[in-house]
């Protein structure tokens, strides 16, 4: 990706060298990733679109830092670690009566990676639609296969804000910055992102066949043609129909997915990091560095485990030395890294084969469809060797060891899956609190800014 900050030296190079300028004038520089939406909106070239396919993939990414540390935190998946500054373990855990606020650290008065990103994102989506519709040099097909990227990474976006402020509501229409749409209510929200997930995959539908017109980053190799987008559409979709308790609908998406019930379970898309100008891999942590910020296991997780599971083997690092803090609730000690990310270019996968595989067994299970569900469930557990399930085939039951199976299968990714799990099952109060004191949260209010903006307005 590149980055604005080269364009600016290279224009001040530029005018300094050359003696018929004026070298404290500068021309207007374009970030080629994020276009204004002027540049762009009228008879666009195929080059500009790509800039924009790309800077939509460049934004797609804005959410994983903050979501990996503190929604993980709030699911006590993990601990972020922070000597330097406090408030990353007494905010985020709670501690001392601490409860979310309308500029809550970590977050401030946009909501940051959980709300300002994820928007900004669907913002791009929307710019790279328009783009495509009004201009004519680029096919039809293109036109729709662009508008099923941008649908489908915009319905993956919609629910980060949704499932940050939960019962609040969030806002659909955002088309015009100036004048957004109101809040509607969480399942109101969700039935939106599954209409613009639908369309999506329609408009991919109606691009054809073949490879996807526009070159992707390595993140989409294996789904960079438009019957591999449309599986990666309805991957994403299946995850919203859980959300939506629509459990025919999650194994109707499943079906059309890229889900391989005797595949890699890696397998899907990620996001991928580089040197500069890019940015390196935020969840990376160099095995047993002397470091004091950094993301550790939480013990809850490492008290639960199964013996001789693989996912605790992989997953998992015991550090030769604990790193501890000491926060104004006690002390944090931390035995055990994150293992998963073998360089700081590592990509990060933002939905896998085997997050299908538990969807279609928790489908099944509220389906009362007992013996599909342990079939899904032994996929599972026997990749992490851990033997075929025994226990008993209630709904309950099934329900119980599907998402203990989700928190070592989906570990800290970059979702924040245990906190959302827990709240939908209404099992927020099974979340352990004893090693550090603190508080388990179901919700966060709307960030200031949007209160204020409203306020400005006038609504």
């Amino acid at each position: 990706m590149k980055n604005l900050r080269n364009y600016f030296a290279s224009a001040l190079i530029s005018a300094a060298v050359l003696s018929s300028c004026n070298p404290l004038q500068l021309d207007e520089v374009q970030d080629p990733n994020n276009p204004s939406v002027g540049s762009v909106s009228n008879n666009a070239t195929p080059q500009q679109i790509q800039f924009l396919v790309t800077g939509l993939e460049s934004r797609h990414r804005g959410y994983v830092t903050n979501i990996s540390q503190a929604w993980n935190t709030f699911g006590r998946e993990i601990w972020y670690l922070n000597a330097s500054d406090p408030r990353f373990q007494t905010d985020w855990l709670g501690q001392n009566g601490r409860v979310p606020d309308r500029a809550y650290f970590g977050f401030g008065t946009t909501g940051g990676g959980s709300w300002a990103a994820p928007y900004q994102a669907i913002k791009q989506a929307d710019v790279l639609i328009t783009s495509a519709a009004n201009t004519n040099l680029i096919p039809e097909t293109s036109k729709s296969a662009v508008r099923g990227f941008a649908k489908t990474i915009q319905g993956f976006q919609f629910m980060i804000p949704a499932n940050f402020v939960y019962q609040n509501g969030i806002r659909i229409d955002v088309k015009d910055p100036q004048n957004p749409g109101p809040f509607v209510p969480y399942a109101q929200a969700l039935d939106a992102i599954k209409t613009i997930l639908d369309e999506g995959d329609a408009d991919l539908q109606a691009a054809g066949s073949g490879n996807f017109p526009f070159i992707l980053t390595r993140g989409f190799n294996g789904y960079n043609t438009i019957a591999g987008m449309r599986q990666v559409n309805r991957a994403i979709t299946a995850r919203l129909n859980a959300y939506r308790k629509d459990w025919q609908g999650v194994l109707t998406a499943l079906d059309a997915s890229f889900m391989n019930l005797t595949g890699d379970l890696n397998a899907g898309p990620s996001h991928p990091y580089g040197a500069s100008p890019d940015v390196f891999n935020p969840l990376f942590y160099v095995p047993n560095a002397a470091v004091n910020t950094i993301i550790v296991v939480h013990p809850s997780v490492l008290r639960d485990t199964i013996p001789g599971d693989r996912r605790v083997r992989t997953k998992f690092f015991r550090r030769t030395t604990a790193v501890t803090v000491t926060t104004d609730a006690g002390a944090l000690v931390g035995t055990h890294q994150d293992a998963r990310w073998p360089a700081n270019t590592a990509s990060i996968p933002f939905i896998r084969n085997e997050e299908l595989i538990l969807l279609k067994a928790e489908a099944h299970a509220n389906l009362n469809q007992a013996t599909q569900a342990v079939e899904a469930i032994n996929i599972i557990r026997n990749a992490a060797g851990i033997g075929s399930y025994t226990g008993a085939t209630t709904q309950a039951a099934l329900i119980d060891e599907i998402l203990f199976q989700r928190r070592y299968s989906l570990w800290a990714e970059p979702w924040g899956h245990r906190w959302i799990d827990a709240r939908r099952y209404e099992r927020l109060n099974q979340i352990p609190t004893s090693f550090d004191g603190g508080t388990i949260f179901t919700q966060f209010p709307h960030p200031q800014a949007e209160l204020s903006w409203d306020e400005y307005k006038g609504n």
